[in-house]
């Protein structure tokens, strides 16, 4: 198990046309829930994603999501990928 760290930003809109104009951005479109708090929506940088995905075990990795200077502790709870190009298309987490 490793611990993987992401530096996001937050989005302000939710839903697919939000999700869409992020990716248009050359972003990944992520949602932080769970905790019996409000769900955090943010995106991430593609290449540190398409890195921790490379990495051994990234599914029971202890993630650290760093926005504006408050660290999230969460675990990956789902990626969706494109079909054709396996580019991850949307993350998941859970907040621990």
């Amino acid at each position: 198990m490793s611990d993987i760290t992401f530096n996001a930003q937050m989005r302000e809109k939710a839903g697919k046309g939000a999700a869409r104009a992020c990716r248009r951005e050359g972003r990944v479109p992520a949602v932080i829930y769970g905790g019996n708090k409000e769900p955090l929506m943010i995106s991430l940088n593609p290449v540190e994603l398409t890195k921790a995905l490379d990495t051994a075990g990234f599914y029971d990795a202890d993630i650290e999501i760093v926005i504006d200077g408050k660290k999230h502790s969460v675990i990956c709870q789902d990626v969706q990928f494109h079909p054709v190009s396996d580019a991850p298309l949307h993350v998941d987490f859970l907040r621990k």
